[in-house]
């Protein structure tokens, strides 16, 4: 869970960076080649090349090219239809994503994580309710394309990596992480080939400043922290912590950026989400009881 909790401070301050200074001003291929390289430099004195599992090789590699490859073309590309917050209105159904993929992945289905997960997003949807604009549509689509892919991704990390490290318990998740940046480049250099635009490189200080950190910190040991964190607690509870960024990113917004977002809001969707989480540890704890029964 703490994994979670210092990945969600390191993202609460990349959402309002990326929109207010990168995605209508840097070429946004070049922002995500650079992003992932840097990422990947970060974790390449640590890659393990021999004794990994071919197999777990090529589902890292695939899971990263899904999981912030293909889904920060969605997402770049939804800001030129949609302000930051409507983006960040548009996230909150992540978390039926990750359930659902979650139990698709083990066969089951578990109904009262609905409940905790719906509150969740209604909180979420409270801090960011208001007007949409005309093009909402396309940026609804372009963010639920992105909201699948890092809601897949997390998933398939989860379960792959439960299932290999419970099998080989010497592997360290930081040996292996070099090939998630892997695939996540391979997405952004052919991108960047096909349809970058040399004209939107970055010129100012402060958006090479921005990239970097991006690419360093939230990137290179933000995804890292945050699949690590991922196969450390419940599916739900993943979930929920998708939503939690929200009134973070919201609230790095309006006190450093000087945003118009309104508190009242922040703190009744951030009381509502906070109860959705302490909900759902009563229901993890109801299924873990039916469990030892029937056992």
């Amino acid at each position: 869970m703490r994994y979670l909790i210092i990945v969600t401070c390191i993202w609460a301050f990349s959402f309002p960076l990326i929109g207010h200074f990168i995605a209508k001003e840097v070429d946004i291929y070049f922002a995500i080649v650079l992003r992932f390289g840097l990422a990947l430099l970060v974790f390449l004195p640590f890659i393990r090349f021999v004794g990994v599992d071919l197999g777990l090789k090529c589902k890292l590699v695939g899971i990263g090219a899904i999981q912030i490859g293909v889904m920060y073309l969605f997402y770049y590309f939804s800001f030129y239809y949609l302000s930051p917050s409507e983006v960040a209105l548009f996230t909150i159904f992540t978390p039926f994503y990750i359930s659902l993929f979650y139990d698709m992945c083990l066969r089951r289905f578990r109904l009262l994580y609905l409940i905790s997960i719906t509150l969740a997003v209604f909180g979420a949807f409270i801090i960011r309710s208001g007007k949409i604009d005309s093009d909402f549509l396309l940026g609804f689509l372009l963010v639920q394309g992105a909201n699948i892919c890092f809601g897949a991704g997390q998933t398939f990390y989860k379960v792959a990596i439960e299932r290999y490290i419970k099998n080989n318990p010497s592997l360290r998740q930081q040996d292996i992480f070099g090939y998630f940046y892997i695939g996540a480049l391979c997405v952004g250099v052919i991108s960047f080939m096909c349809f970058s635009n040399i004209d939107r490189m970055p010129t100012t200080g402060t958006q090479w400043a921005i990239l970097i950190y991006l690419g360093i910190v939230a990137s290179g040991l933000g995804y890292f922290l945050w699949n690590k964190g991922a196969t450390l607690v419940d599916s739900g509870i993943l979930a929920i912590m998708n939503n939690v960024l929200i009134p973070a990113a919201v609230a790095v917004d309006l006190l450093f950026f000087g945003s118009n977002s309104d508190i009242g809001k922040l703190l009744i969707g951030g009381t509502i989400i906070g109860i959705s989480l302490f909900l759902h540890y009563k229901i993890i704890r109801f299924y873990k009881g039916t469990q030892s029964a029937l056992t």
